[in-house]
């Protein structure tokens, strides 16, 4: 079973924000699969139901993003999922609107949302998803920029923003991991390096000279 957790705010006055585009790609998954997204748990929304088969539960914490490990920890520990079958969709301000960028485990991104994530679970061991919202303009604050609603030209781009979401998202409930990121992220699957230990040699009659 996935876990599929979508970033916001709860109300519908941060229906729009640039900080819920999580819960957007998470009512178009619910939309797509025919999921209801309404049975209230603790601190939490959530829906059961199928992606290609697969048993997933879609998430939207009813708590504010920076508290969002509460909720996540409560609903993975109710329904006993691991840690590595959860899946994130949080904004980016360090990627421009329309860019995507899927991680495991560290991601190049400081966001209290997953912090709060990874200090809940104890463990950054989940996939994220990363949908970039654009930069924050110069003489604005971030929580500003995040929760100010997309203007109309960038509500025009986001139907392509969230459908390539959405299926960056189906594909991590049934793929690798490193088979989406070949897919979606520019630079591909990060290539792991082998670390090279470097043989010792003892000399065991030095030893026995010394002994």
């Amino acid at each position: 079973m996935k876990l599929i957790v979508g970033f916001g705010n709860p109300g519908e006055r941060f229906a729009n924000n640039r900080q819920n585009i999580g819960f957007k790609v998470i009512d178009i998954l619910a939309n797509n699969e025919n999921i209801d997204v309404r049975i209230k748990k603790k601190k939490s929304v959530i829906g059961r139901g199928k992606i290609a088969k697969q048993d997933v539960v879609l998430l939207k914490p009813q708590t504010f993003v920076n508290l969002i490990g509460e909720s996540v920890l409560y609903i993975a520990s109710f329904l006993r999922i691991n840690v590595k079958d959860i899946i994130c969709i949080v904004e980016d301000s360090s990627l421009e609107l329309g860019e995507l960028r899927v991680d495991y485990m560290y991601a190049d991104m400081a966001h209290a949302g997953v912090d709060s994530m990874a200090l809940a679970l104890k463990s950054d061991k989940f996939a994220k998803v990363r949908v970039g919202v654009g930069g924050c303009p110069e003489g604005m604050s971030m929580d500003d920029y995040l929760l100010q609603d997309f203007t109309f030209e960038e509500n025009l781009l986001l139907i392509d923003v969230l459908n390539k979401t959405e299926q960056a998202v189906r594909m991590l409930v049934t793929n690798p991991i490193e088979d989406v990121q070949e897919k979606y992220n520019p630079e591909g699957a990060p290539k792991i390096k082998k670390r090279l230990v470097k043989a010792i040699h003892i000399d065991h009659r030095k030893m026995q000279k010394n002994s």
